[in-house]
């Protein structure tokens, strides 16, 4: 552990209005403090304030103007942070002693200052004492590893930020994950035995560079020790402690580590940083040890600041909606048959805001739903805006989450903005991702049933990167299977994942049910699943997401193509006549 340097100056602040009076105390006590100097209580405030975490005493005057001492020791008490600091009175009035006592003061000095030495020892008593019962009141050890207690440890690492200012530190913290799992299927007896081979592995790694370390909680470890360049041998000798008592596939140690240079931030804050770190490991593999870096601190300060603007973007329409087109090919002309809504973010000071930074994020936090609602009710209205204009319906597909389906009044909300716009059931799509069959099929088949009595149409989204089974398949309620972009990527003539390709649409013809495949790019993609009889296709080759306004040349072209297949096949008809 840290050894307990006690070689450094002490700050000590003077509070008189009397010029000999500071200059006379400042005299005694320099020898053994650095000093600093106010000459009246708002002087004094200011000076306490702005050294708050580098001030070991207050020796404090109560008569002086502008704020006496029992004011300043009145606004200290209003601050949590400020009465940790301790303040002896300076007084020749009896009475003002006990008053001072009262408001908080830690002892008091009589005027006149006529022994040095007892000055020297009252001042070096009240700091030992204040700083020897804010360490004592923490309980210093946990009792199954012998580490510090959480309480302890932050006052401890408090103490030695103090002493130690230019010291460049790394806050850590190491996480045992799934330790629920350990203990319940070798017991709590070994999930004990686990937390101390960790709890000694780490007092080994202070052998060799100096720090201090508690067990913040069941399994999360806690550790403050001065900067090494990698950690990897770390997460080894820990690891080696617990191959005595674990398998090698059951040691899931997680790290995670933000290096403090300047000391900027508060203690406390930094290991929010490893923290958040150690857990950006979870559901990874491979890795064991992520760093905090400026990275992902701008990525955390952006994350943050797209939260604090959602509500206004809602209000404000920020959000965009825009449309991808889809193909029918299944004739000799690709015909618009319909479209995918999805979702844009124009920010008016950030600028464009790519959907896979801000999309998870607000599924994390709960925003989702909201988000989903907002993009149903555009999509709908802009329906609407085409058939009016046009004459005709595009339909038009929505995203439906598993938040959104665990929502009991989903279904209203739908119908009513579908009522709201009057347009048909039969052209508002919901795409709902596999992945939400297979959470709660019952529960899933019966809303979709619900939603299919109603005349709503429901595609299969993203069908392949969930875990459906062929007979799950067979009796899921839906109208149509949206292939995953990734089974089209690396399609070619006669290789492994062009026969996948083949073989789904395969069943989905045998199931009757229509096949649309995302993420179509080139002319040999869409060449070889005409081949394969895709009907439909969604992706680049054909168009980008498009803002309605740009979209609509895309309307217009697919009327003029109706319009000329049309002309051509009545004139076929005359002909055969």
């Amino acid at each position: 552990m840290i050894r307990r340097d006690t070689e450094f100056k002490r700050t000590v602040l003077v509070v008189d209005d009397e010029d000999v009076n500071r200059a006379l105390l400042g005299a005694i006590i320099e020898q053994k403090y650095n000093v600093l100097y106010a000459k009246n209580g708002k002087e004094a405030l200011e000076q306490i304030k702005q050294n708050a975490d580098s001030l070991s005493l207050v020796l404090l005057d109560i008569l002086m103007p502008e704020m006496d001492g029992y004011e300043v020791l009145g606004e200290i008490n209003k601050d949590s942070k400020l009465k940790k600091i301790p303040v002896v009175v300076l007084t020749s009035e009896k009475s003002a002693e006990v008053k001072s006592l009262e408001l908080g003061a830690a002892d008091f000095l009589s005027k006149p200052y006529n022994l040095p030495e007892v000055i020297l020892a009252r001042v070096q008593r009240s700091i030992q004492l204040f700083e020897g019962n804010k360490i004592i009141q923490a309980t210093e050890n946990d009792a199954l590893t012998n580490l510090y207690t959480p309480e302890f440890f932050f006052e401890y690492g408090h103490q030695y930020d103090k002493r130690h200012p230019s010291h460049e530190m790394d806050s850590i913290v190491i996480d045992f994950s799934r330790f629920h799992i350990l203990n319940e299927l070798h017991g709590r007896e070994t999930g004990d035995e686990v937390l101390i081979k960790i709890a000694d592995g780490i007092r080994e790694i202070f052998n060799e560079n100096f720090g201090i370390a508690c067990r913040h909680d069941a399994d999360t470890f806690y550790l403050y020790t001065k900067h090494r360049a990698e950690y990897t041998s770390v997460i080894e000798k820990i690891t080696a402690k617990l191959i005595s008592i674990l398998k090698s596939q059951e040691i899931r140690i997680r790290m995670g580590v933000y290096f403090d240079k300047t000391h900027e931030i508060p203690f406390e804050s930094r290991f929010d940083r490893a923290l958040q770190a150690c857990n950006s490991l979870r559901n990874k593999h491979g890795s064991a040890v992520a760093i905090y870096d400026e990275e992902r601190h701008q990525k955390e300060m952006f994350g943050a600041r797209l939260l604090e603007d959602f509500d206004t973007a809602i209000h404000e329409k920020q959000f965009k909606v825009y449309f991808q087109p889809k193909y029918n090919i299944t004739g000799d002309t690709p015909l618009l048959s319909s479209s995918e809504a999805l979702i844009r973010w124009i920010h008016p000071e950030l600028g464009f805001i790519r959907p896979d930074l801000f999309i998870p994020l607000f599924e994390e936090n709960g925003l989702v739903q909201k988000l989903d609602r907002y993009v149903w009710k555009e999509a709908a209205e802009q329906i609407k805006k085409w058939r009016d204009k046009y004459g005709i319906t595009k339909p038009v597909s929505v995203n439906v989450s598993r938040v959104d389906i665990s929502d009991p009044d989903m279904t209203d909300y739908i119908c009513k903005i579908i009522e709201e716009n009057e347009i048909s059931s039969h052209d508002y799509l919901l795409e709902i991702t596999e992945s939400a069959y297979t959470d709660n099929s019952q529960q899933i088949i019966d809303i979709v049933n619900n939603l299919r009595d109603k005349g709503f149409r429901i595609e299969m989204d993203d069908f392949g990167s969930g875990y459906s089974s062929l007979n799950m398949l067979t009796t899921l309620p839906i109208d149509a299977l949206k292939l995953d972009k990734g089974f089209i990527n690396n399609i070619a003539h006669g290789n492994k994942e062009m026969r996948m390709v083949e073989l789904i649409l395969e069943i989905a013809e045998f199931l009757k049910v229509p096949v649309i495949a995302e993420g179509v790019e080139t002319r040999e993609q869409l060449e070889l699943l005409k081949v394969a009889k895709c009907d439909v296709i969604q992706g680049y080759y054909f168009s980008k997401p498009l803002p309605p306004e740009e979209f609509n040349a895309l309307i217009e072209k697919d009327i003029e193509v109706r319009k000329e297949l049309k002309a051509k096949e009545k004139e076929k008809e005359q002909k055969r006549r």
